[in-house]
């Protein structure tokens, strides 16, 4: 892989992050509520008087920068930036966004990072399975409910698992991460209770993805079998088991490769609706409580990192196509 591209690549990411940062500076200052004054009112008693609110206001509103022009806090975030520091929470000060973030995004990896693996696996197994003409019958038949549940949001199915599995017959817990009474640790109790508490959101994120990656790899199959070297592996008499896993299977899955890359870079985000629906202390729930608050700087913690994850993977991703698939080449970049 010649220097040159690896050194475009870098410069495309930084640029990314640059524009990626400067939007996100921006969105957030759409709305005309005032962060500082959300923040306020939900700690404020009642009996604090209009003159007491404004001074405070204005206190911390310089505390954080806010009271400063845009183009001001728009460098200061880059800066800031630069060295890693993504500042304090305004809605829980004084506590940084970094911490913030770091609490919630295990809880995000192992839930949706392993129902995506998850997914992935069994998804390929059955899509390449669904275009094989060697297979059990009741295998091909899987391709209408598998449409019907990629069509199906996140949301709604986990809606549909409470009512059946947490309301109705209470085999799993109604949400959260973990039992009230409970402190975070590594105990076989604590470990067993988080798990039965991310049974329903994993299920709700499999059930959804199944669909997606298995009408996808059968779709890559299909397209394969068409292909000149399958009709010469086929002509020369070779094990249909070799034919599939060696030619099919290994050509068909590399373009999956590439939307699980960019899914596992989506990661960070979390399944936002999912963690909403069963209150689960994820990321995604942390950026949408962030947003109800107007706590901008924990939205720009959390958007920033979901965008660095996902422009890393993409770039991990084209220095290593050439190794996954010889084929490739930049030699011509």
């Amino acid at each position: 892989m010649p220097v040159g591209y690896v050194v475009r690549r870098l410069g495309v990411f930084l640029l990314v992050i640059w524009a990626a940062a400067t939007v996100n500076v921006a969105i957030p200052r759409l709305s005309r509520a005032d962060p500082i004054r959300e923040a306020l009112l939900k700690v404020t008693t009642m009996g604090a008087g209009q003159a007491n609110m404004e001074a405070l206001a204005t206190s911390f509103a310089a505390r954080f920068g806010l009271d400063q022009p845009l183009w001001r806090q728009y460098v200061n975030y880059l800066t800031d930036l630069a060295r890693f520091n993504l500042g304090y929470s305004i809605g829980f000060f004084p506590a940084q966004v970094s911490d913030m973030i770091l609490i919630a995004l295990p809880w995000t990896i192992v839930l949706v990072g392993l129902a995506t693996l998850i997914t992935f696996a069994i998804g390929t197994v059955l899509g390449a399975f669904m275009a094989w003409s060697n297979v059990p019958r009741v295998v091909k038949v899987l391709n209408p409910p598998l449409l019907t549940l990629s069509a199906i949001p996140y949301y709604l199915l986990g809606l549909i698992l409470i009512y059946l599995f947490a309301f109705s017959t209470k085999t799993f817990p109604l949400g959260g991460g973990y039992s009230i009474g409970l402190a975070p640790d590594w105990s076989p109790t604590f470990l067993v209770d988080a798990a039965k508490h991310a049974i329903l959101p994993a299920l709700s994120i499999v059930l959804a993805d199944l669909g997606f990656w298995a009408l996808g790899m059968r779709g890559m199959m299909v397209t394969v079998q068409g292909e000149d070297y399958m009709t010469l592996a086929e002509a020369k008499g070779l094990n249909p088991s070799r034919i599939f896993l060696r030619y099919g299977l290994r050509n068909a899955i590399l373009p999956r490769i590439t939307s699980l890359a960019l899914s596992m870079g989506r990661v960070v985000s979390g399944a936002i609706l999912v963690e909403i629906v069963f209150s689960y202390p994820g990321v995604g729930n942390l950026l949408y409580q962030s947003i109800r608050s107007f706590d901008y700087f924990v939205i720009y913690g959390v958007a920033f990192m979901v965008i660095v994850a996902i422009g890393l993977a993409t770039l991990i991703l084209d220095l290593l196509l050439p190794i996954l698939d010889p084929r490739i080449s930049y030699g011509q970049a």
